[in-house]
């Protein structure tokens, strides 16, 4: 093929596809369409020599006709039953072809195909998901797996039969709107009479032309107690449910409409110190492409891990196999930020109401659902009414006709005329308390009893049957007047038969931000030189810096007093004499730089001591006063802001008397990158050598506990659990029985079982009270943490074993209260657990609580107790004034200033 035949765009249209969307057109229409395509088809040459082929006329109206097509036959749910056209034609031909058993889904394809005007593989697609969501259809055989994304058996092998949800809410054929199918041989549903909101809970989507939609599944039980509540007139917020579970942080969610978005993750726990194992996975993947996801992260670099096992069935397990020296909680966070273990969904409300495309909120829909649930209801109580009342009225005409003899009216009559007038002249005494008027029908039926019925008839048993509808007919009647508590009922009565096994699986949390540059495996090497000014990763023959990662920031210091933060790169020339390179962290305020600098060629010297938070990327700053040959004498990094004692010398030069002295960073405060500094000297300055390394001068750094995202922060999100220094640990005590010390570190990763969690204190003993499952007794035990750096459990691990209660209170107080045997109440007991056990290790059993049962334990108030604080040594106060920027970096070159002063 040449060149010019590939670089050739052809449409093609097969006329026989037009016929299924457009009436024939009549001979005057034709011509009108020849001549608008005449008058319209015209060439326009271009500067090319090329010509444009305007094509107009039919080919505009075929394309809005199919565009509407798609969009209200194919893709988009309306917002009466939610459902799409095959899915309505499925649930048909399921409820046409039902008498209880399983069908074939082959079969039940081939019958829908009677409704449906496509293929049998788009109406077998479609009746898997409707069968994968476990709601509408009960089914049999392989039906695939969500999990996996293993595809179902072929349909001849698999079988399903209607559910006895959908049997209850789906169908009432007296209330349905009917239509002609496709070819006009039967009648179909234009729309299902659901009572119950439907969409919502199974969810759709669907691309059509120009527009698309995808609302989420939600929780059965949530949208059953959310109608109850909009028929209360009380309001109420519901949120996505997914089949998958997951974790989901629903704070942008913005009702399901355009613009929203729903952050979902797998649930990644610890399973050992080199394993992860994921339980639940984001909606709309499935295991394949999460591990996938993985392995492509691995391969990158981003993380690493040793191998992943897929151990899925019916429910997930993926153990995630770390590199040794990996830590799992940077893991954890490495997975969220690059791989599939969280994706991010945008929601958008799109439904068919009128044959036009609603955008509408989950809000809307389910008051709509709801509200038409109620009209449903209605239209059926009416029709059950009108057929109570009718049957009231045959069984009274009956009994008139039957007790007053008045069949024997029509012995003597000859004619069909004769015999319906003498029954409608014996009926005229006796029929003034009918609720209406006699027909012709009611007296023909009355000539169509037969004479056996008529010799057996029991006036008693006729009038308890009459009684019996008049009091159906009295229920209906208050029904109807009393409609929003009947649907009240109608809805609890759902919720109380359909609801078992229907919990919501996916939990509703907010998520912290993960910094890719604090979770991504640092896989390559940064090389710098330092004379010729040039770093990157390809310098391989110069020095060694550190390890890095390609989305890392790089700070580079120079002589002549400048600085630069830039990307990682292959080579990048930055400047000559090149004094510090370092990977750069933004949002670290507590690495202090300590300078001294001489301004200009011969001027005096100054020192300073500044924090870089944040800095706008590849622009060049000046930390001296700006004056031209500047340079710096003395430069130090220092991650805990350090301060050393340095030695100055100067140069002899006239009457100068004191040429050496030491000088004392940690007397200088820490202000801003662009201060001037204090004066050293105003003389010329021959060296500064180190005399002593120093000790942090910053103060120790406070640490929160966010609940609500269970992380640690620095920001003072949640509840403060003190002011931490280098050594300081963590204790984390679990409803489990496990207890540990840990360092706070902001990545680390919290389960959702934590009794407490403090800072802890070597000297405070731990107090427990738990039942102790195999021996039936509450026990007490108190202990001190003698192994820092080990996970310890300190109750037993039967399976009845349970954690009453944990204090890390000095003297800490309980009241036992126990159950009434007998109708004797036995006295509640208060103990002082300090008096009334001594402190013993940690895998001791205790003492005994109590021989007898215990109904409660309640907490009381702690003893009074005054802490010995121990002095701090003068060179850990905080006499350092800390003076810091907040800037940060912004990709499209902006620096925002949040404050501190320059």
């Amino acid at each position: 093929m040449s060149q010019d035949e590939n670089n050739t765009n052809e449409f093609s249209f097969d006329p026989e596809d037009q016929n299924q969307y457009n009436e024939p057109l009549n001979q005057e229409d034709a011509a009108d369409e020849a001549e608008e395509l005449e008058l319209e088809e015209d060439f326009e040459p271009t500067d090319g020599g090329e010509t444009i082929k305007r094509v107009t006329g039919m080919y505009r109206d075929w394309f809005l006709e199919y565009a509407s097509y798609v969009i209200l036959e194919r893709a988009v749910p309306a917002i009466e039953d939610g459902f799409k056209p095959v899915q309505r034609r499925i649930m048909h031909s399921m409820k046409e072809l039902d008498d209880g058993r399983y069908n074939k889904v082959a079969n039940i394809v081939g019958h829908t195909m009677q409704y449906h005007p496509h293929g049998d593989q788009s109406i077998g697609d479609a009746m898997v998901q409707i069968g994968q969501k476990d709601l509408l259809i009960d089914t049999q055989g392989n039906w695939g797996n969500i999990f996996t994304g293993d595809d179902a058996a072929a349909s001849r092998y698999i079988e399903a039969r209607l559910s006895k949800f959908a049997l209850e809410v789906l169908y009432s054929p007296k209330i349905t709107p009917w239509q002609l199918s496709y070819d006009g041989r039967r009648n179909e549903p234009i729309n299902l009479p659901v009572k119950f909101p439907l969409l919502l809970a199974q969810g759709g989507e669907g691309i059509a032309v120009g527009l698309s939609t995808k609302i989420l599944p939600h929780n059965f039980l949530e949208l059953i107690d959310a109608s109850i509540k909009h028929l209360k007139g009380k309001p109420f917020t519901i949120y996505p449910d997914f089949p998958t579970a997951g974790i989901a942080d629903v704070s942008s969610y913005n009702d399901g409409m355009r613009g929203g978005r729903v952050r979902v993750r797998a649930r990644i726990s610890q399973l050992d110190k080199n394993t992860l194992v994921i339980k639940d996975i984001p909606f709309s993947t499935n295991t394949s492409n999460l591990i996938d996801s993985i392995l492509k992260a691995n391969e990158k670099g981003k993380i690493k891990l040793k191998k992943v096992e897929d151990n899925t069935s019916s429910e997930v397990e993926i153990l995630v196999h770390l590199a040794p020296g990996v830590s799992p909680d940077k893991m954890i966070d490495a997975l969220y930020a690059f791989t599939n273990c969280e994706i991010s969904i945008a929601p958008l409300g799109c439904v068919i109401e009128d044959n036009k495309p609603l955008f509408v909120g989950v809000t809307e829909m389910l008051k709509r659902s709801t509200d038409r649930t109620v009209e449903l209801l209605l239209s059926e109580l009416k029709i059950e009414l009108g057929e109570l009342e009718e049957q009231w009225h045959y069984l009274s005409l009956e009994r008139i006709f039957i007790e007053n003899r008045i069949y024997r009216h029509i012995e003597e009559e000859e004619t069909w005329e004769g015999v319906i007038e003498a029954i409608d002249k014996g009926l005229k005494p006796f029929i003034g308390n009918l609720k209406r008027a006699v027909t012709l029908d009611d007296i023909t039926k009355l000539t169509e009893i037969k004479i056996k019925r008529i010799s057996r008839f029991d006036i008693d048993k006729a009038n308890e049957k009459i009684e019996a509808l008049e009091g159906d007919i009295e229920k209906v009647k208050y029904n109807i007047e009393h409609i929003i508590p009947f649907s009240i009922d109608y809805f609890t009565n759902l919720r109380t038969k359909y609801g078992k096994g229907k919990e919501r699986k996916t939990e509703i949390r907010s998520f912290d931000n993960i910094e890719a540059t604090k979770v991504v495996l640092r896989n390559t090497k940064l090389y710098v030189n330092r004379e010729e000014g040039f770093i990157g990763t390809g310098l391989k023959k110069d020095e060694y810096v550190a390890d890095c990662s390609d989305i890392d920031d790089v700070i580079i210091f120079l002589r002549s007093g400048q600085f630069v933060v830039t990307k990682v790169d292959d080579k990048k020339f930055i400047g000559k004499d090149i004094i510090h390179i370092g990977i750069f962290d933004r949002n670290d305020k507590r690495t202090i730089y300590n300078l001294i600098y001489r301004d200009g060629k011969s001027g005096p010297s100054y020192i300073k001591r500044f924090n870089v938070s944040g800095v706008t990327r590849d622009k060049m700053y000046d930390l001296t006063a700006g004056t031209a040959n500047s340079q710096v004498l003395y430069f130090s990094c220092n991650p805990n802001g350090e301060a050393e004692i340095v030695t100055i010398l100067l140069r002899q030069v006239g009457s100068v008397k004191k040429l050496k002295w030491d000088l004392d960073f940690a007397d200088i405060a820490i202000k801003g990158r662009a201060s001037k500094g204090n004066l050293v000297t105003k003389y010329a300055v021959k060296k500064i050598e180190m005399k002593e390394k120093g000790i942090s001068t910053l103060r120790p750094r406070k640490v929160w506990f966010d609940e609500v995202v269970k992380r640690l922060n620095v920001d003072g999100r949640g509840t403060l659990l003190g002011e931490f220094k280098p050594n300081d640990r963590l204790l984390i005590i679990t409803e489990s029985g496990k207890i540990k010390t840990i360092i706070p570190e902001l990545t680390t990763h919290f389960e959702t079982d934590m009794l407490i969690i403090e800072k802890w204190n070597p000297k405070k003993p731990i107090s427990v009270v738990y039942f102790e499952g195999e021996k039936e007794r509450h026990y007490v035990k108190r202990f001190i943490i003698e192994n820092e750096n080990k996970e310890e459990t300190f109750v037993s691990e039967h399976d009845k074993t349970k954690v009453d209660f944990v204090s890390t209170d000095w003297l800490p107080r309980i009241e036992v209260v126990f159950p009434k045997i007998k109708g004797v109440q036995k006295e509640s007991l208060e103990i002082n657990l300090e008096e009334f056990i001594a402190l013993k290790g940690i895998k001791a059993l205790g003492n005994q609580l109590t021989p007898d049962k215990v109904k409660e334990i309640k907490v009381l108030e702690p003893l009074p107790y005054e802490e010995v604080i121990e002095e701090e040594s003068e060179n850990n106060d905080s006499k350092i004034e800390e003076d810091i920027q907040d800037i940060i970096i912004e990709d499209d070159g902006q620096t925002t200033l949040f404050g501190g002063n320059e």
